[in-house]
């Protein structure tokens, strides 16, 4: 996420063929996963407001939510949320709530240039204590208590041992505001390799550490497959040896960054992973399209009723 708010592009010239590719991987064919188009999915997949807004026919929000929800998706996320007016973000709690979905992790807190979390001074207290008591007003206002924060860049003039210090007791100093709130804050480890050059929390074992360490409810991981992917592979022991600590899951797939079943990750695998251990949060599509326009959308709801478990 080069920014959360702008997915990579699309690479056209190979989506014929990775089209056919989720049905081949799950035995569905193309007539079943038509005559399945609109049933509710099992697991609790939450695609961007506006990710289908070619096929929708609207940009307006209320509507996309309702598309979302007709085509049986039982999630929605919108990292931008805390950026749009307030009375738009009522606007769109308000059909969220209608429309019974679940709200995945909004982004409150992700500059990628700034040392923040990794640093004990009073000024990065300062700065953490008025993001919270905003992202504490937006979850009132909406009642989307999962908020998503990056620790910020790795500091090159301070041992990696006392950085991790910082942020663990940044985060508790956080999780003082989020928990009378009722809010979660979830943190995620990116790829430096591709994305994210330079930034301090990049793989599950790290999270595991601090997340256990902060020793709170409101502070847990969303858990990256498409960065996990690139930082470390080891995907399914990851989520399994952080399980209690995991709140959220974002997916996408790798090259490419698009809609699963057009990269190297095994999905349909995965999300029967989290299928058997009963997981009920949302898994948020943070990723393009491998086509353009409405066939592209189309090919990402086909992809995941490819995937879903059944």
């Amino acid at each position: 996420m080069s920014s959360r708010r702008s997915f990579l592009a699309s690479a056209a010239a190979a989506s014929a063929a990775l089209f056919v590719a989720p049905s081949i991987l799950t035995g569905k064919s193309r007539k079943s996963l038509v005559a399945e188009a609109d049933k509710s999915f099992t697991m609790a997949f939450a695609p961007s407001i506006g990710m289908f807004r070619r096929l929708c026919g609207s940009n307006d929000p209320a509507d996309n939510i309702r598309f979302i929800h007709d085509r049986g998706f039982r999630a929605v996320f919108d990292n931008g949320l805390p950026g749009r007016p307030p009375e738009e973000q009522v606007k769109i709690a308000d059909e969220i709530h209608r429309q019974g979905l679940m709200m995945g992790p909004w982004v409150l807190y992700a500059d990628f240039s700034k040392t923040s979390f990794v640093l004990d001074n009073a000024e990065v207290k300062d700065f953490l204590k008025a993001k919270m008591l905003e992202g504490a007003e937006v979850a009132r206002r909406t009642g989307f208590k999962m908020v998503l924060m990056v620790p910020g860049r790795y500091d090159e003039r301070l041992h990696h041992d006392y950085q991790t210090s910082n942020v663990i007791e940044n985060l508790k100093y956080c999780a003082e505001i989020a928990e009378p709130e009722g809010m979660t804050i979830v943190i995620e480890p990116l790829n430096t390799l591709h994305d994210h050059p330079g930034l301090f929390l990049t793989g599950m074992p790290q999270a595991y550490q601090i997340c256990q360490a902060v020793n709170s409810p409101a502070v847990k991981i969303v858990d990256d497959i498409y960065h996990q992917q690139i930082t470390e592979g080891n995907l399914i022991p990851n989520i399994d040896s952080c399980w209690n600590q995991i709140a959220a899951f974002h997916c996408g797939d790798n090259p490419g960054r698009n809609e699963p079943g057009t990269g190297e990750i095994n999905y349909r695998n995965i999300f029967k992973y989290l299928y058997t251990r009963n997981y009920k949060g949302v898994i948020c599509m943070e990723h393009g399209c491998s086509a353009e326009g409405a066939e592209g959308e189309k090919r990402v709801i086909e992809a995941y009723r490819a995937c879903d478990p059944s």
